[in-house]
């Protein structure tokens, strides 16, 4: 770009000096000299497009803004080393190379992360019921559920308030207005009941 730059120089002020034609050189260097702030100009002018671009490839608009922010900061870095032909492609082409840096970021750590849980996920796989236990337990719950209608409803009542809802024989005594001891024999002899009753 520069040799290009120099020859043109060169052949327009080798033309001057003929008089050969009447050459706007100030115009002409103006169009390859980088100006300053040329990527704060940039960012302002387009910054808008910019991000809705990233935003395409990115899928978020927050993570484009980010880009865009980052794409701005190396352009400057840049310009101060060499000359943009085309600053505004050359931005277009550093926001679309940093948006797709960052999905495969965002790919890799996410293929990170389920290969760290990844044992973790087993584990309660492992742990979760198969079919057939599944089966067999509402199986078992039925006949649960059958025994119990067997009993009589005190006896019914009692073992329903001691092992679903966690009842003390003290509150059950109560509640039937009998001693502690019967409370006890009531929700054992349930107890034995369903436990005979499943064991089939």
């Amino acid at each position: 770009m520069r040799i290009i730059l120099i020859k043109r120089m060169i052949g327009r002020a080798a033309q001057c000096m003929d008089g050969v034609a009447p050459v706007f050189l100030d115009k002409e260097l103006n169009d390859f000299v980088p100006q300053e702030g040329t990527a704060s100009a940039l960012y302002s002018t387009h910054r808008a497009a910019l991000v809705d671009y990233a935003a395409g490839i990115v899928g978020g608009r927050a993570q484009a803004e980010d880009v865009v922010q980052d794409a701005w900061l190396r352009i400057q870095q840049v310009e101060r080393g060499r000359l943009l032909e085309e600053p505004l492609r050359y931005f277009y082409r550093v926001v679309r190379n940093l948006a797709l840096d960052r999905i495969r970021v965002v790919k890799r750590e996410t293929r990170r992360n389920a290969e760290d849980t990844a044992p973790e996920l087993n584990a309660i796989l492992d742990e979760a019921p198969s079919p057939e236990d599944i089966a067999l337990a509402r199986d078992e719950l039925r006949r649960v559920i059958e025994s119990m209608a067997e009993l009589p409803e005190r006896t019914r009542i009692a073992l329903v308030m001691h092992r679903v809802e966690g009842r003390k024989l003290k509150e059950i005594a109560a509640h039937f207005d009998i001693s502690v001891s019967l409370a006890h024999a009531l929700v054992a002899e349930g107890m034995r009941h369903c436990g005979r009753v499943v064991a089939r």
